[in-house]
C-alpha cells in the first residue's frame, strides 16, 4: 500500500503544501516556461477514443516490457481525474488529502517529488496525492499546473523512455501532455468494436494536427482464447473497414487477445509481465516493445 511506502516521504516534503493555488492561468504560465526542458529521451503516450478498452493494462506492461531490455523507463498516470495506474502496481493511498487546490505553489517552485520506484519503473500518479476513492474536482483552468508538477516537477533521473498514460478522448489534458512534454510519438489503444475505432479516429485527428507522430495502433481482446482447446473464439464482430483506424494509415503493431489473467493480475497489483512472464500474452508485449522502439528509432542499450 502506498501510505506506508511513500506518505511519510511526501509529509516531510511538504506535498500538501506543494499543491496549494495560485492565481496565474494556464495560458499564463505556458508563456512563462517558454523552454521546458525534455523529460526523457522519448516520450509516448498511449491514447484511445474511449474507456473500457485496456489502455492503461497496456501503457503498464508496455513500459515494463520496455524496462525488461534494460532502458531507464518512467510511466506517468496523466489521467487526473482517476488515476488507475496505482491499483494496477498495488500503491494505492487509503489516507484522504487535506482539503484544498491542487497545484503547484510559485514559492515551492524549486520542490522536486521523488517518483515511486515499483517493478523496475519509476511512477507518478495524481493518484498518490490523494485516495483512492477520493475525488479530484479541479476546474479546466487548473489542470494545466497539476500536470505540469506531475511531469516537471518530478526526480526523474535520466529516462531513456516515459510512458504516460492519458486518459480517453481529446480534452484539456490530452492537449496539456503535447505541449508539456513534446512526445515522440503516440500509440493508439482500441477494441474491437466499431465505436472505440470511431472514436480513436478522432484522437488521431488531434495528434495529427498537433504534429505528433502516431507510432501504429493496438486492438486489445480482439478473440477469446479458449482456456480448454486453446482456440480462437470471435467474440465481436469485426470491425468495419470503413470504421478501422488501419484504413486511416494507422500501422498495426499488436493484436491482443482476451485475457482474464490482465485483469486478475491487474486487480492484485502485479501486471502481467511480472506474475506471468513466460506466457504467451507476456511475449506479445514484448514484441510490441519492440516494434515501439524500433518506431521511435531508439535502440536497446544491449542491442
Amino acid at each position: 500500500m502506498l501510505d506506508e511506502a511513500i506518505a511519510p516521504d511526501c509529509a516531510s516534503m511538504g506535498l500538501d503544501d506543494a499543491f496549494q493555488a495560485p492565481g496565474d492561468s494556464a495560458e499564463a504560465a505556458r508563456r512563462a516556461e517558454p523552454d521546458i526542458p525534455p523529460v526523457a529521451r522519448s516520450v509516448v503516450l498511449v491514447a484511445s477514443g474511449k474507456g473500457g478498452v485496456g489502455k492503461s493494462t497496456i501503457s503498464v506492461n508496455l513500459a515494463l516490457a520496455l524496462a525488461e531490455r534494460t532502458f531507464s523507463v518512467g510511466l506517468l498516470d496523466a489521467d487526473v481525474y482517476a488515476p488507475d495506474i496505482p491499483l494496477m502496481l498495488n500503491l494505492t493511498r487509503t489516507k484522504p488529502r487535506k482539503s484544498g487546490p491542487m497545484f503547484r505553489n510559485p514559492r515551492l517552485s524549486q520542490l522536486r517529488l521523488d517518483p515511486v520506484e515499483r517493478f523496475g519503473l519509476k511512477v507518478m500518479s495524481a493518484g498518490f496525492l490523494i485516495a483512492e476513492d477520493q475525488s479530484l474536482s479541479l476546474p479546466a483552468s487548473s489542470v494545466y499546473f497539476v500536470l505540469n508538477q506531475l511531469a516537471h516537477q518530478v526526480a526523474w533521473g535520466e529516462l531513456d523512455y516515459l510512458v504516460v498514460d492519458l486518459p480517453p478522448g481529446t480534452a484539456d489534458v490530452q492537449q496539456h501532455m503535447v505541449d508539456l512534454l513534446r512526445p515522440a510519438g503516440a500509440l493508439l489503444v482500441v477494441g474491437p468494436q466499431d465505436l472505440a475505432h470511431l472514436d480513436a479516429k478522432k484522437v488521431l485527428s488531434m495528434f495529427r494536427e498537433a504534429g505528433v507522430p502516431v507510432l501504429g495502433g493496438v486492438e486489445n481482446m480482439h478473440d477469446l482464447v479458449c482456456p480448454h482447446c486453446q482456440g480462437e473464439i470471435e467474440v465481436f464482430p469485426a470491425v468495419s473497414d470503413a470504421r478501422a483506424i488501419w484504413s486511416a494509415g494507422v500501422e498495426q503493431l499488436a493484436t491482443l487477445p482476451f485475457n482474464p489473467g490482465l485483469s486478475h493480475a491487474a486487480e492484485r497489483g502485479t501486471p502481467l509481465l511480472i506474475s506471468e512472464p513466460d506466457g504467451a500474452q507476456a511475449d506479445r508485449f514484448r514484441q510490441l516493445a519492440y516494434r515501439v522502439a524500433a518506431a521511435v528509432s531508439l535502440p536497446g542499450p544491449d542491442g
